[in-house]
C-alpha cells in the first residue's frame, strides 16, 4: 500500500488513503487506496479496481516466493498473477492517460484495496459501504480472467457464479460404547445427510453452468467410549442465478429429509459484517451492454483478435460490484499459472497487453466527441 500511493503520488494521480475497520466479527483495521481522475465534461463514471494482498505462501516453491523473478517471458512470486500483475496494468493505464489525455468527459476513479483474499473482501466492502463508489457506471477488474479460466489470452469473463458458507450441527443421543443401539450416533447422521446433500439436483444456468456443494470442514464426537452426541459438517456452496440463500437452506433440509436421521439439526450461514457481506451473489453482464462493445473493440485493437468470452466459477470483488452496484463489471486480465499455489507465474508480455487494453477502452469511452 505505502509503495502503491507513493508511485500514484509522485505521477500527480491524486491518491488517498482509505481506512476502515470491521468490528463485528473480525476485528481487522484495513487500509485502501483510492482515487479519481476528473474530467471537463460530464460523462461515464468508470471504476478500475485491483487487490493489493494475496494469499499466504504455501509448501513446495521452488522459486524465491518474495522475490520477482524473470525467466524468459515469466515472472514468477507470490502474487505475481493474483493479482500484482493486473494491479500493474492499472497503475500503467492511469499514468498513460494522465500523460496523454488533456481533456475528457466523466471521470476514472481507482480502488486498490486488501483482504480481497480474506472471506469477506472487507477491502472492497469498505468502499462501497462507505459510499465511495456506488455512482459509477461501470467497473473493470484486472484479475487473471485468462489465467483464472486457463483460456488463452484475451479472455473476458462476464459475471461470476456466487457463493455461501453455512454449517449444519447435529444432536444425536449418547450411549455407551458397548451399546451403540441404545443411543443415536450424530457422526453417522452427519454422514448420511452429507452423502444426500451431494446428491442435490442444482440449477444450471445458460451462462454460469451449475453451482457445487463442497463440504470444506466436518468433524464431532464425545466423550471417550461413547456415542457421539455431538457433529456437525460446513459447506461452501457456490450458487448460479436462481439459487439464493432460500434455495440453499431448502435444499439442504430436503437431504435431512431423505437422510431419514433421528438427530435434531440446526443450520447455520456464516455471519458476514454486515448483511449485504453475508455471502456472494451471482451475477452477468449483458453482452449487449454498450460497455461491452467498447471492451471488445479495445481488446481487439491491441491484441489483434477478438476476446473470448468466459464466466468466473468462483467469487471475488467482482461479485458486490456487479450484484450490489449493479453494474456491468468486466473481469480481464492477464495470462499464467499456479496462482494459490507453489510457483505462481504471470507471462509479461499478456500484462503489457491489458495496461494498453485498460487505457483503450479509457480513451475510447472517455473522450470528447
Amino acid at each position: 500500500m505505502a509503495f502503491t500511493y507513493s508511485w500514484l503520488k509522485e505521477r500527480s494521480l491524486n491518491p488517498e488513503f482509505h481506512k476502515y475497520e470491521e468490528n463485528n466479527i473480525t476485528n481487522f483495521k484495513g487500509t485502501n487506496i483510492i482515487g479519481k481522475l476528473k474530467g471537463r465534461e460530464k460523462g461515464p463514471s468508470i471504476l478500475l479496481n485491483g487487490h493489493l494482498d494475496t494469499v499466504n505462501i504455501c509448501e513446495g516453491w521452488v522459486k524465491e516466493p518474495l522475490k520477482g523473478t524473470v525467466e524468459g517471458n515469466k515472472l514468477y512470486g507470490l502474487g505475481a498473477l493474483d493479482m500484482k500483475s493486473g494491479c500493474t496494468a492499472l497503475l500503467l493505464a492511469l499514468e498513460a492517460f494522465k500523460n496523454t489525455v488533456k481533456d475528457f468527459k466523466g471521470e476514472i476513479i481507482y480502488s486498490f484495496v486488501s483482504d480481497e483474499e480474506g472471506p469477506y473482501g472487507l477491502g472492497t466492502n469498505a468502499i462501497i459501504e462507505d459510499g465511495l463508489v456506488n455512482h459509477v457506471d461501470a467497473v473493470i477488474v484486472t484479475e487473471p480472467s485468462s489465467g483464472f479460466c486457463a483460456i488463452d489470452f484475451p479472455c473476458i469473463c462476464l459475471g461470476a457464479r456466487g457463493g455461501y458458507n453455512y454449517t449444519v450441527k447435529f444432536k444425536g443421543t449418547a450411549a455407551h460404547a458397548a451399546n451403540p443401539e441404545m443411543g443415536n450416533s450424530a457422526i453417522l447422521d452427519c454422514a448420511k445427510v452429507m452423502l444426500e446433500l451431494k446428491k442435490s439436483e442444482m440449477i444450471e444456468d445458460p451462462k454460469l453452468g451449475k453451482g457445487s456443494i463442497c463440504i470444506i470442514e466436518s468433524g464431532g464426537g464425545g466423550q471417550a467410549c461413547s456415542v457421539a452426541d455431538m457433529a456437525f459438517f460446513t459447506v461452501f456452496r457456490h450458487v448460479v442465478r436462481g439459487e439464493d440463500k432460500y434455495y440453499v437452506e431448502k435444499e439442504l433440509y430436503e437431504a435431512v429429509k431423505r437422510a431419514n436421521i433421528k438427530s435434531q439439526v440446526e443450520m447455520k450461514f456464516r455471519d458476514g459484517p454486515s448483511s449485504e457481506s453475508e455471502g456472494f451473489e451471482p451475477y452477468i453482464v449483458d453482452e449487449s451492454n454498450p460497455y461491452m462493445d467498447k471492451m471488445v473493440n479495445s481488446i481487439e485493437r491491441i491484441c489483434d483478435k477478438k476476446p473470448q468470452i468466459s464466466y468466473f466459477s468462483s467469487i471475488g470483488d467482482f461479485n458486490y460490484f456487479g450484484s450490489r452496484l449493479n453494474v456491468p463489471t468486466f473481469v480481464f486480465g492477464p495470462h499464467g499459472h499456479n496462482y494459490h499455489t507453489a510457483d505462481e507465474y504471470v507471462e509479461i508480455d499478456t500484462v503489457v497487453k491489458t495496461a494498453h487494453v485498460i487505457y483503450e477502452f479509457l480513451v475510447n469511452t472517455l473522450m470528447i466527441d
